[in-house]
């Protein structure tokens, strides 16, 4: 036949097989290579895939803050990892950072309260920064000042470093914050800002203080220039020479309405993390300053200042009718502050 030949030579049987069967041969060993490298090949690219898939999975933890497995869980509410806009944190962005507020009333010892949290290393507190009326117009100026501190992007001489430990600022009663109690409680609490309450229990000498400062601020007694807080005895003593005048006929309800006014506030962020801390106290006990730092849970540290007193001594020395207001006060409950040294 024309398609296959064969050949007999003694007793062997040789057939030569037709050459298309070895075209075949040929297409399918070629097809099954081919099949064979798409599927290596597709195992490899899933392989690089998913390491690469992991390592991104890893940068991301690494970036990602943990906590520390020895904090109290019940104190992870109040720990922060703020990412600012301004500056990088570096090495830092894992560290938390603790909020905090001062709620006071101007010369109550906040000024002096403050400078000696800003001796701590990790403390930044900066002021009163709701004096500008434009940041309290509205609760929505309100909060947007409040982000901004919080997230580390406001900046004073009392700004420290990217590893601060603890941020906040003093906040006046007098400065927005009693006319939005329940908003700015609200943030207090979903941010887990710390609150320190800082009053003053002598009410009459907050009034002479505030009576003394007023005049100053037209009188500018130190050359020419006003000042709230002095850092020698000689200034201390200059501005501390002008004796107010107190308004006896209204001087009961005006002691009563700065109590007043401390109670409303205390019962307004009541619901708040807070600690209440007095001017007196913190005069008489200077360990009360160890509290305030175990309240931040910041590490112990000696915090000094180096404001002075202006109003030293009997307030007899400081009040121009000292008669009237001794007979206006006496056998009231506001007796107990005639004599009071602080």
């Amino acid at each position: 036949m024309a398609e296959s030949m064969v050949f007999f030579s003694k007793d062997v049987l040789i057939i030569k097989p037709p050459k298309k069967s070895a075209v075949v041969l040929r297409l399918i060993v070629f097809t099954f290579s081919m099949v064979f490298g798409v599927y290596v090949c597709s195992i490899c690219f899933k392989q690089i895939n998913i390491q690469t898939k992991n390592m991104f999975l890893d940068n991301e933890v690494i970036e990602r803050p943990c906590c520390n497995a020895i904090v109290d869980r019940s104190q992870i509410p109040f720990l922060h990892y703020p990412k600012p806009k301004t500056f990088d944190r570096l090495e830092c962005a894992g560290n938390p950072v603790r909020l905090f507020a001062i709620l006071s009333m101007q010369r109550s010892g906040s000024g002096w309260f403050e400078t000696l949290l800003n001796s701590h290393v990790n403390v930044s507190s900066h002021g009163e920064i709701f004096g500008p009326k434009i940041r309290r117009e509205n609760i929505s100026s309100i909060i947007k000042t409040l982000d901004s501190v919080y997230n580390l992007d406001w900046f004073t001489s009392s700004s420290k470093n990217e590893c601060s430990a603890a941020i906040g600022f003093k906040w006046m009663l007098n400065q927005g914050l009693m006319e939005h109690p329940e908003e700015i409680k609200d943030y207090f609490n979903d941010k887990g800002v710390s609150i320190i309450f800082l009053l003053r229990r002598n009410v009459l000498r907050r009034l002479v203080s505030m009576l003394a400062n007023s005049y100053d601020k037209g009188a500018k007694v130190l050359n020419g220039v006003h000042v709230s807080h002095v850092h020698s005895h000689e200034e201390a003593s200059a501005l501390s020479k002008y004796k107010p005048t107190i308004n006896i006929s209204s001087l009961a309800l005006d002691l009563r309405e700065m109590e007043a006014t401390a109670m409303k506030a205390l019962e307004y962020f009541n619901s708040t993390r807070h600690m209440i801390l007095y001017y007196e106290d913190l005069i008489k006990n200077p360990s009360k300053l160890m509290e305030v730092q175990d309240f931040l849970k910041l590490p112990r540290m000696k915090l000094t200042s180096r404001q002075v007193k202006i109003h030293k001594g009997p307030l007899s020395e400081h009040i121009k009718n000292w008669g009237d207001v001794n007979r206006t006060l006496y056998g009231t409950t506001y007796e107990k502050f005639l004599q009071a040294d602080y």
